[in-house]
């Protein structure tokens, strides 16, 4: 069973998004969600600049994990 993404999440792409610029394995924060189905996602760099904002569907990212009992 796949969680449901939210606002917060930390997320991965699962495929590049080439009119983005950004390519699969990129790691963003969501932001917003638009409609059903469709979610902002802030990616930024190391010291939490901003370089890009993409529209990105549930299916073309994954939520990422950082404590092992919060994937159980």
């Amino acid at each position: 069973m796949k969680d449901e993404i939210k606002v917060l999440d930390v997320v991965a792409l699962v495929e590049d998004l080439e009119t983005e610029g950004l390519r699969r394995g990129e790691v963003g924060t969501v932001v917003e969600q638009w409609k059903e189905g469709v979610f902002e996602v802030e990616f930024s760099d190391n010291s939490g600049t901003p370089y890009a904002f993409a529209s990105v569907r549930p299916e073309q990212m994954m939520k990422l994990y950082f404590r092992k009992d919060e994937a159980a």
